[in-house]
């Protein structure tokens, strides 16, 4: 059964760093891409970021473009999203995903709240 895990939320003042993690299970980790997304409360979910299998391949929102790096550790079975120089309007849940013959799947989310 595939599984993600997300970790490293928190509440941060505007300006700090936060590392996400998204760890994988159930599955070849190192076959799939992967994604980190961000909920807000009364707005549509967001895509902020996504790695190749290899990581040679990365996109991000121009919204964190500069400031969020993501990598990936597939020894580790792991997906990582360094935060940089945050900002409140960074504030959401961000889940990550994979899509495995057209199904997506999610993790449970983790809470970032950035303060001014």
């Amino acid at each position: 059964e595939v599984h993600l895990v997300e970790s490293g939320g928190g509440l941060v003042q505007a300006g700090g760093s936060l590392r996400l993690s998204c760890a994988g299970s159930g599955f070849a980790f190192e076959d799939y891409a992967i994604g980190w997304f961000r909920r807000v409360p009364g707005k549509e979910r967001e895509g902020i970021s996504c790695i190749s299998t290899t990581d040679n391949d990365t996109y991000y929102a121009d919204s964190v473009k500069g400031r969020f790096v993501i990598s990936r550790d597939n020894a580790k079975n792991t997906v990582y999203l360094q935060m940089n120089s945050l900002e409140p309007e960074d504030t959401g849940i961000f889940f990550c995903n994979t899509w495995q013959s057209g199904t997506g799947y999610w993790g449970q989310g983790t809470q970032v709240t950035v303060s001014l």
